[in-house]
């Protein structure tokens, strides 16, 4: 799988038994004999906070390690203190205790082929203009510290209908429509998509438990909604695409509806958790049997939420790619607000944001539509994937993208989103401001650099 924020460089196999650049981290008992030195270099004239660090297992100096064996420490963040009796009482054994020399920091060894072997070490960092810093990986068993989620991903029973969900503290993601997202947002920073699932809450009512949990903020309909993937698949008219929702068999079988048409005669989808928690969390979505009419194609799709983020990025690769002409593009986009009133679009940035009413699109009752001052989206594509503008008026209209994918039949997009009710981003400013400097962070990865490994 991609890594979508850095590149790895500068991996030697280096030990030192004496050049002691700092002093060692403790942690109560815990005083570990070897650690790995990396640099975190921050290329942006900007500050960068929850910052996601990646490194694959193959590129680390110790591959075969398990996760309670390595404690990730920044020197410079200031020691935990002892804790004290109360807590030790209430929080057992793992409650993370008095440290020296650095602060232990989460992080997660992720598989995301399901192989039983470790893929990336993940974590975030905060970084400040031109940085570099150092962070130590330090090595020895030790099973203290409690990771509160701050992600969360579920493949829920929602209404009858199996989907999945991923969110992060202030917005969250879903699918209904098979593969068009919707954008749910909370008025306080919460992971809430379990309530709502496990409740079957009204997503455009859940107030009614918990006025803190927000609200469904994205119409999908018919649209790409708060993001999908399509195809362009007439090189003489660049604003046709196709959905691998609305296809031959949808329109002969399922007239009418918004879902595709049956398992076996139309495109299916399979969803499944890759990774729960708690920096980040992925899902998987797989979409087969896409028959457009002018081609047959099949694809998976990962989407990941980050820790302290509003935005979510998607992997796309597609495993077959069966055009019946010359000049297909792969694609992605999101639904135009309806009352559009900020656009921005700069290389492969979109802005789209306005007031919009908020309402229960199925009708069943005679509840008037409340008014949101502000509701916003976004869809960044990286310049690499050589992104090019294209509006499509049709399926409600939609702000989308033609990309150029790698050699694996591959791109990534990332989708951002905010609301006036929530307390981050709330305003076409500050909305702006955060989308412009997150497109110039996933354009500009933070670049870690293997220093050394040490033995004390």
């Amino acid at each position: 799988m991609k890594k979508p924020f850095l590149i790895l460089s500068g991996i030697v196999a280096a030990t030192s038994a004496s050049a002691q650049s700092a002093p060692w981290y403790t942690q109560g008992n815990f005083a570990p004999g070897t650690r790995i030195e990396y640099t975190i270099v921050n290329t942006l004239d900007i500050a960068r906070t929850n910052c996601p660090v990646v490194i694959p297992r193959e590129t680390f100096p110790m591959p075969d390690i398990h996760e309670m064996w390595i404690t990730v420490v920044d020197p410079r963040l200031p020691s935990a203190p002892a804790p004290s009796k109360e807590l030790l009482d209430r929080q057992g054994g793992h409650q993370l205790r008095a440290e020296t020399n650095g602060h232990a920091i989460f992080h997660q060894l992720d598989d995301l082929d399901k192989d039983g072997l470790w893929d990336e070490l993940f974590f975030q960092v905060d970084l400040k203009p031109k940085e570099k810093r150092t962070i130590y990986f330090y090595i020895g068993q030790n099973d203290r510290g409690w990771n509160e989620h701050r992600t969360h991903a579920a493949i829920g029973s929602y209404a009858r209908h199996t989907m999945p969900f991923w969110e992060s503290e202030n917005v969250g993601w879903k699918i209904w429509f098979s593969n068009s997202v919707d954008v749910f947002a909370k008025r306080k920073p919460m992971l809430m998509s379990n309530r709502l699932y496990m409740g079957n809450f009204d997503g455009y009512g859940v107030a009614y438990e918990n006025h803190d949990y927000g609200s469904d903020i994205q119409g999908v309909d018919d649209s790409f909604g708060g993001g999908a993937i399509c195809l362009f698949e007439d090189p003489a008219n660049k604003t046709k695409a196709s959905s691998p929702r609305f296809t031959p068999a949808q329109a002969e079988l399922a007239k009418g509806s918004r879902f595709n048409a049956g398992q076996i005669s139309d495109t299916r989808y399979a969803y499944e958790v890759v990774v729960n928690g708690p920096l980040r969390s992925m899902v998987r979505v797989k979409g087969r049997n896409w028959d457009s009419g002018n081609g047959f194609y099949e694809y998976d799709q990962t989407y990941t939420a980050y820790a302290g983020q509003s935005y979510c990025t998607s992997q796309v690769t597609f495993n077959t790619f069966n055009p019946k002409n010359l000049g297909v593009m792969p694609g992605c986009g999101v639904r135009k607000k309806p009352k559009e009133d900020n656009f921005v679009q700069k290389g492969g940035l979109v802005i789209s944001s306005g007031t919009e009413n908020i309402k229960d699109p199925e009708n069943i009752d005679d509840r008037d539509p409340w008014a949101v001052k502000f509701i916003g989206i976004s869809l960044i594509v990286p310049d690499k994937y050589q992104p090019e503008y294209r509006f499509v008026s049709d399926w409600l209209g939609n702000h989308t993208f033609a990309v150029t994918p790698d050699d694996k039949n591959s791109y990534e997009f990332m989708l951002i989103a905010g609301w006036s009710e929530g307390v981050v981003y709330n305003n076409k400013a500050d909305f702006n401001a955060y989308a412009e400097k997150t497109s110039l962070e996933y354009n500009n990865p933070v670049v870690p650099q293997f220093v050394k490994r040490e033995q004390k």
